[in-house]
């Protein structure tokens, strides 16, 4: 694993401190996982994702990474509708050890947009892992 130094905060989006992030993308956002999540997680060898349309609490599980060392839940930051997947990731889950932030899983149609209010900020987030 890696040195809390050695990884990358995008300052690009927000975090949650179940390690994922989001970003704006026009009237959407997107979601992933951090790069601490994916470098905790070993290679990820399988993504579960929900179907489009499917809609979800600030909070639900969504979906779950399968990695060589465990399985780990998804958990939505933002209430709202699932208007995508990143289907790129049923055959190579492995994209998102490669970079975590350019391989987004589910972009959402946000229920309540003020949500994004309380995600971290990437300074929020360092501070958060350092404990």
């Amino acid at each position: 694993m890696k040195e809390l130094s050695e990884l990358i905060f995008s300052e690009e989006v927000r975090y949650t401190e179940d390690h994922e992030w989001v970003t704006t993308s026009g009237a959407t956002l997107k979601v992933g996982i951090s790069d601490y999540a994916q470098d905790q997680l070993g290679d990820i060898v399988f993504v579960e994702m929900p179907e489009a349309g499917a809609t979800f609490a600030k909070g639900d599980q969504f979906g779950t990474l399968e990695s060589v060392k465990a399985v780990s839940e998804l958990y939505l930051p933002i209430g709202g509708e699932i208007v995508a997947v990143n289907e790129a990731l049923g055959d190579a889950p492995e994209l998102i050890n490669q970079d975590s932030y350019s391989n987004w899983i589910v972009e959402i149609k946000p229920a309540d947009s003020s949500e994004l209010d309380q995600l971290l900020t990437a300074d929020a987030y360092r501070t958060l892992l350092k404990g």
